[in-house]
């Protein structure tokens, strides 16, 4: 089972390259913005939280299809799911590859459009930045 520090640095090499991105601690819990708003937050494994998990922005669709086709890997997070926010566990077995397409739909869907034009570019530049 990974560590909680791998599952949170994992996250962290995926959300911190983009523009704007930040991370403050909020409520106890790593949390990252894209400009003024949040789009992820990191929690330990707690019961009173659902245990160890991201939890990403979405729509209400979105969560619905998520919890509904795989409820060993996503649930309804307490205080924020009813806006549509929907918790990946990160015990074992992450599909790291979604988690980062439902990471990116997040920020893009708070980060100002001057750093979604930045992301656009750095996509197009590719991987190695060239």
């Amino acid at each position: 089972m990974p560590s909680a520090a791998d599952a949170l640095d994992h996250l962290r090499q995926i959300v911190s390259p983009w523009p704007e991105v930040d991370e403050r601690v909020s409520h106890g819990s790593p949390t990252f913005w894209g400009g003024k708003k949040t789009f992820c937050n990191f929690h330990e494994s707690t019961e009173k939280y659902g245990g160890r998990a991201i939890w990403i922005k979405a729509t209400i669709a979105a969560q619905q299809d998520l919890v509904e086709n795989a409820p060993e890997r996503f649930f309804v997070p307490p205080y924020v799911g009813v806006r549509g926010w929907v918790a990946v566990r990160v015990d074992e077995g992450v599909d790291w590859a979604l988690v980062e397409q439902l990471l990116e739909d997040a920020y893009r869907s708070v980060a100002p459009k001057r750093a979604l034009a930045a992301l656009d570019a750095m996509h197009q530049r590719g991987p190695s930045g060239a």
